[in-house]
């Protein structure tokens, strides 16, 4: 971590907190948190921060943006422990499921070229089990039981057990609902769109639903490139002189 024999630059907690209209309280409580280095203190007291601070606030901050306020956490504590590979483990899961909504975006285009046909023309095609289709999802099955709570999935029972059963279509329908509620849509909103979907009425309101969710994604894709600047940067103030 930080080289002793290294001087910086002391920097006032109250500039501190106004380059990120921040109050001085929370920037004090990210350092307890450990999202920021511990400030040394004065013989009366007082905190004292310096532009490894400011760094280290800069790049926590962008790292919520791109990852989101437990990822950024866990990201800096990890820092702080001296436990890069813990903290790039966390950004490479942010990565993954990156790559995982963009795919399910364009296998969700796919899928919409193909609704006037009929929900037949979905990729794969078989019977799945409550416990299958949340494995596939990487969801819960309670999910997918509040999802048909809300009208957004209607299973079919299996005449033998009772026990609820998924088709093509709705896996097609659960995986819209997915992509659509990772983009912040509330159930009511996805209901409609699946429901439109479902019956070929028009998708129109998907259409703008994705296009939207593009460019959330492409936000937060340029977020986690200024993360990893900065956080970069953080780090080589962080580390020790040979």
């Amino acid at each position: 971590m930080l080289g002793k024999a290294v001087k910086f630059q002391t920097v006032r907690p109250s500039d501190l907190a106004r380059e990120h209209r921040l109050s001085a309280q929370a920037v004090r409580n990210y350092e307890q948190d450990g999202f920021l280095p511990p400030a040394e203190r004065t013989r009366s007291g007082y905190r004292v921060y310096t532009e490894v601070h400011a760094a280290a606030l800069r790049a926590y901050l962008s790292l919520v943006a791109a990852y989101g306020y437990p990822a950024a956490g866990q990201i800096m504590n990890a820092v702080h422990d001296d436990a890069l590979d813990g903290a790039l483990i966390v950004i490479d899961r942010g990565h993954g499921q990156m790559l995982r909504d963009r795919d399910t975006l364009n296998a969700v285009r796919e899928a919409i070229g193909d609704l006037p046909v009929g929900p037949e023309t979905v990729a794969g095609s078989g019977i799945w089990t409550i416990g299958e289709l949340a494995r596939r999802l990487r969801v819960t099955p309670a999910t997918l039981r509040k999802w048909e709570s809300a009208g957004i999935l209607v299973p079919g029972r299996d005449r033998a057990t009772g026990y609820r059963v998924f088709s093509a279509s709705d896996l097609r329908d659960a995986e819209l609902a997915h992509l659509l509620r990772r983009g912040g849509y509330p159930l009511r909103h996805i209901a409609t769109v699946v429901e439109q979907v479902r019956t070929a009425g028009g998708t129109e309101p998907l259409a703008r639903a994705l296009k939207d969710w593009q460019q959330r994604l492409t936000a937060q894709g340029i977020a986690m490139l200024d993360a990893a600047a900065k956080l970069s940067h953080y780090l080589s103030l962080t580390a020790a002189p040979d």
